[in-house]
């Protein structure tokens, strides 16, 4: 106990200076973008480079100020935000729920793995002519469009997740003759946690592109819809400030994800520790009775 006890400072130890030097590298890049930022501007000012193109960090800032004291801004957001949640959901679950099926059934694999492979890896954009003859020029055909962002990227991870179960204990729950449902909730939901939330990671992120894509082509509202009038009418200032709110909105958003990650890998270590102490055939014995 007393050497584990040691092993562990030690690991406090070097840890610590190692985030202190991460930390310091993330303040300076920071700060060397932003003056480099600076430095082209100056540069616009003078008429050497640029032009009126890159506006100075201050001028971005006041602008930021600006839209967030704008109840205008806030309609916009609000469109933006429903067609992402809403595309995100019903893509994310439609792409699970194939996915997990997909797992299940080898049959199934085999026959739609080729089309979503050849679909996955086509520019989305493409078919957004389509989704506006469908659903229109409202907010629907954005929120299809954030369907369609979000459902490769799921569906992707989730089969993967499915393909590295342990086959050992697809066999032994098999064997218990557990239902397909108690084998997806008890068996293959746990193993493939971490390549779902990853791929909602991206998919959350794929989908921000897709919905904001669909509002710069054709919309009357939302976040795209405003960074298209500002870019028309030449106001760069303001146009930064809403690429720099939607990147801080879309970084927020990922370290939620990445904290629920976290707290997800936390809540199960105890399980997967005392699961590497047990047989598998006792493990899913108590599954089974459950």
């Amino acid at each position: 106990m007393a050497q584990a006890g040691v092993i562990q400072n030690r690991k406090s130890d070097d840890l610590a200076p190692r985030d202190y030097t991460i930390t310091r590298i993330r303040v300076i890049t920071v700060i060397g973008i932003i003056g480099a930022w600076e430095a082209f501007a100056t540069l616009g000012r003078m008429e050497i480079l640029y032009g009126d193109v890159i506006p100075s960090s201050w001028m971005i800032f006041v602008a930021i100020w600006q839209e967030l004291t704008s109840s205008n801004f806030y309609h916009h957001l609000g469109i933006t935000f429903a067609e992402h949640i809403v595309g995100f959901t019903v893509g994310s679950l439609i792409a699970i729920a194939l996915g997990i099926s997909m797992g299940v059934n080898e049959t199934l694999r085999k026959a739609l793995e080729p089309y979503l492979n050849a679909i996955g890896s086509t520019p989305k954009i493409i078919f957004l002519p389509i989704l506006f003859l469908v659903f229109g020029t409202g907010i629907e055909s954005k929120m299809a469009k954030g369907a369609l962002s979000a459902f490769f990227p799921v569906v992707f991870t989730t089969a993967l997740g499915m393909a590295l179960i342990n086959p050992v204990l697809i066999k032994v729950g098999r064997s218990f003759n557990l239902s397909k449902w108690q084998m997806v909730t008890k068996v293959f939901m746990p193993a493939m946690v971490n390549p779902v939330i990853t791929g909602l990671r991206l998919g959350m992120a794929i989908t921000v592109i897709g919905v904001l894509v669909a509002e710069l082509k054709f919309s009357d509202g939302g976040l795209g819809y405003q960074l298209g009038i500002y870019y028309e009418q030449f106001r760069i200032a303001p146009m930064y400030a809403i690429i720099v709110i939607i990147f801080a909105l879309a970084a927020a958003a990922n370290v939620g994800m990445t904290m629920l990650q976290d707290r997800v890998n936390r809540h199960m270590a105890p399980t997967t520790a005392k699961g590497k102490r047990a047989s598998a055939s006792g493990n899913l014995g108590v599954v089974a009775t459950n």
